[in-house]
């Protein structure tokens, strides 16, 4: 099931602070967390009450495919140095595992797609929240079909919803192959060949960054999206209204984060950098207002770029909006500190 192309984590990563071995209200994340090889066939589903694995995916063959600055290669490793010193902030109930890499060396960019797919099946079939680590934002395209080949175990047609904070709609045509700016117009086809329900929210979207053209094609595939200068100058009401419309209609949602989403005050190391982009305590409020709905089944962050990163201030973020994620599952099932 998986080649050469997935790797586990170097033990070194996860280090960092510690104030105590043994008092795990002074814990940190690479205290807590464990490796996972999701190669060993006896692997049994995690018992537990609540259960995180990450896995990276790094690849930025589709940024340059798109003709984007690469180096989102590194972004994985770079968050999960980031993720080591932060706090345990929950009970012991919460476990953390760190399922490995998934790397796109000497093959193509969809076999690596298709790899990632297996492995977020894999983690949803061993009762596990997958939190995956970009690489570029084609990891959408891998996520996606991993997380429908395991409803598809279940159910004939699940009507997932996609939630995207983005500056960019990534609807383009791909007559030479996915890329980074591609994959919702690639599930688009694949819902409408497999007779699924399309169903597209796109928050963030700049108007400098999107062809007339791009914004026609997403009225034609029903795609829904709020600009970002919408999200800046409404009120939050008004924006959990059409948050709202959207989410009650679909049974499960998978929320992915475009890194370039945010200013670039905030997140200088992306693709492509948003002077006008937003600010992240706009993105978290709504981000947590979607975990809350209880139909979340998993979660990626995309486009960090350590080549352009300063300080780790891009990582960083990262880092912050994944320990929001954990937190707030946490707290909804009263498992947090």
């Amino acid at each position: 099931m998986f080649n050469k192309n997935y790797k586990l984590t170097d033990k070194t990563v996860w280090k960092g602070r510690t104030d105590s071995k043994s008092n795990f209200d002074a814990f940190r994340w690479h205290q807590w967390v464990e490796s996972m090889d999701l190669r060993n066939d006896n692997l049994s589903p995690y018992e537990g009450e609540l259960g995180f694995a990450f896995i990276g995916f790094c690849c930025d063959e589709g940024i340059k495919r798109n003709k984007g600055r690469g180096g989102a290669t590194k972004g994985p490793i770079s968050i999960k140095k980031e993720l080591a010193n932060l706090p345990c902030c929950f009970t012991r109930d919460v476990k953390l595992f760190d399922a490995g890499n998934i790397l796109c060396e000497n093959c193509t960019l969809e076999e690596s797609q298709k790899l990632l797919s297996k492995a977020v099946a894999k983690i949803l079939d061993l009762n596990l929240f997958p939190i995956v680590l970009g690489g570029g934002h084609e990891v959408a395209f891998g996520h996606y079909n991993g997380i429908l080949d395991y409803l598809k175990q279940k159910e004939d047609k699940p009507n997932i919803g996609i939630i995207n904070f983005d500056a960019h709609f990534d609807l383009r045509p791909y007559p030479n192959g996915g890329s980074s700016g591609s994959m919702f117009r690639q599930i688009a086809d694949q819902c409408k060949e497999e007779d699924l329900e399309y169903a597209y929210l796109c928050l963030g979207i700049q108007k400098h960054r999107n062809t007339i053209d791009l914004f026609k094609t997403a009225e034609g595939l029903g795609a829904q999206y709020i600009l970002a200068k919408d999200i800046i100058n409404y009120d939050d009401f008004s924006i959990v209204e059409k948050l709202d419309d959207f989410m009650k209609l679909r049974d499960y949602f998978y929320i992915t984060i475009c890194s370039d989403v945010f200013s670039s005050a905030f997140a200088p190391g992306v693709s492509a950098t948003q002077p006008f982009g937003l600010e992240p305590e706009r993105v978290l409020k709504f981000l947590k207002y979607i975990l809350r709905s209880n139909k979340v089944i998993s979660f990626d962050i995309a486009e960090v770029s350590p080549r352009f990163d300063q300080d780790n201030t891009t990582a960083n973020l990262a880092a912050v909006l994944i320990f929001s994620v954990i937190n707030t599952l946490a707290q909804m099932n009263n498992l947090d500190l």
